[in-house]
């Protein structure tokens, strides 16, 4: 099986459920060019490098415009090219509530004789967000798109009181906790999965007046306690 990976909480999760049950053969990484891209996580995909070698992974990466509906192209080359490679049988995905999303790849995995796996879909997003935080994982917010989102929530870790402020925001100003919308962009600096925690050395927040992003400039792995 392989992985549609972006480094962020829920793609992670959804390698590290399906990886119960699956061998998980491989990570499928696409780089857009945009920031606007319909399909595709943007900000430090450079470090999902370092995820993948603490995971012990072989990641495979390939480049997009991030052109809405053209991007599908460049995925559905990027699976046959993980599909031939690793001889691989399923997809999984970390898709939420997206029917955008979840129905293009499922699209693209048909048309490939591959099985599309979602195992986030449809769940409570306040009860994903809590569950990812008690089974381990450690993930750091670094873009943010939303109103009630400031500048300050940048290189936050997602804990339980991230949470708590989260669902509150997201009652006030509508928005999806889960963040499944564009909201906001997580990268994980900690899991089951991981051999090695990711170690954030420098960062530097973008902020654009309603939106930014996190700048990783230097990351590194580092021993578990």
């Amino acid at each position: 099986m392989g992985a549609l990976f972006s480094g962020g909480k829920d793609s992670t999760y959804s390698a590290w459920l399906t990886s119960k049950s699956d061998d998980l053969a491989c990570l499928i990484t696409m780089f857009p060019r945009s920031d606007s891209s319909y399909m595709f996580h943007y900000p430090d995909l450079e470090w999902t490098k370092l995820q993948a070698k603490s995971m012990g992974l072989p990641q495979l990466t390939d480049e997009t415009a991030g052109v809405k509906e053209e991007e599908l192209a460049d995925l559905r080359r990027a699976v046959s090219r993980a599909k031939q490679a690793y001889q691989l049988d399923a997809v999984c995905t970390g898709a939420l509530a997206s029917v955008y999303q979840k129905s293009r790849v499922e699209r693209i995995c048909g048309d490939l004789g591959l099985r599309c796996l979602s195992p986030l879909w449809g769940v409570d997003p306040e009860a994903h967000l809590r569950r990812l935080v008690k089974e381990g994982f450690v993930a750091m917010l670094v873009g943010v798109s939303a109103l009630g989102l400031d500048e300050k929530w940048l290189g936050r870790v997602i804990d339980e009181r991230a949470i708590d402020e989260l669902v509150s925001l997201g009652r006030k100003y509508r928005f999806n906790v889960g963040l499944e919308g564009g909201e906001g962009e997580t990268f994980v600096l900690d899991c089951p999965l991981f051999k090695q925690k990711v170690v954030v050395e420098e960062s530097k927040r973008d902020w654009r007046g309603d939106s930014g992003w996190l700048r990783i400039s230097k990351a590194g792995l580092a021993n578990k306690a």
